[in-house]
């Protein structure tokens, strides 16, 4: 009864990691998508060069 236990614990957590796994993929590919989109829309500073899009 307890290995039984123990394999549906071990099945329910893998089954949460496997989920939060596919979670954090896909906010890796919005983050990326919204990384590349800044280097197409940097404005334009008063020289007419292009400026930096982020504050560092």
């Amino acid at each position: 009864m307890g290995a039984l236990l123990l394999v549906l614990l071990l099945a329910v957590v893998l089954f949460g990691l496997g989920f939060a796994v596919k979670v954090l993929w896909w906010v890796a590919l919005f983050v990326l998508a919204v990384w590349l989109l800044g280097f197409v829309v940097r404005s334009v500073d008063g020289a007419g060069g292009r400026s930096r899009w982020y504050r560092w």
